[in-house]
């Protein structure tokens, strides 16, 4: 006889599971419409600004302007070169005058647009509120 030889018990091979991908879509897309609705599209933190109108060059001004041009190496007020310490000094002065000033801002070609941006915010932080930026003097009437 010969010698018994355990014998392994055959066992039912398990299926392997597949993971479904449905929950995991629905749950992503769930999320993507809630984040739609939950979002806010209106402007952060925006800055009115007019932009004059070319006819309005013939119309005189008769209001008080401060005029504020940003160059590359500096800024002038009112055609006057000034310091940044001078430019809040100047501005909060007039602004201490008139608080319905007219304050017209023109970048110089070439200023990059952050440098213009927070000379708009540091007009709003000393409290400006009639703010206008012009590309053209000329057609701006100034």
């Amino acid at each position: 006889m010969a010698a018994a030889t355990p014998t392994r018990l055959a066992r039912p091979r398990r299926r392997r599971s597949l993971i479904g991908l449905t929950p995991l879509i629905d749950v992503v897309f769930i999320l993507l419409i809630f984040f739609m609705l939950a979002s806010n599209f209106l402007r952060w933190r925006a800055i009115d600004l007019s932009a004059p109108v070319r006819a309005a060059a013939t119309v005189p001004v008769e209001q008080d302007v401060l005029k504020i041009e940003i160059l590359m190496d500096g800024m002038t007020i009112d055609g006057a070169s000034i310091t940044m310490t001078q430019f809040d000094q100047q501005v909060s002065d007039r602004l201490a005058q008139d608080r319905d000033l007219t304050i017209v801002i023109q970048p110089d070609v070439g200023v990059p647009l952050q440098r213009t941006v927070s000379t708009l915010d540091r007009l709003r932080s000393l409290g400006a509120s009639k703010l206008n930026l012009v590309r053209d003097p000329q057609a701006a009437g100034l």
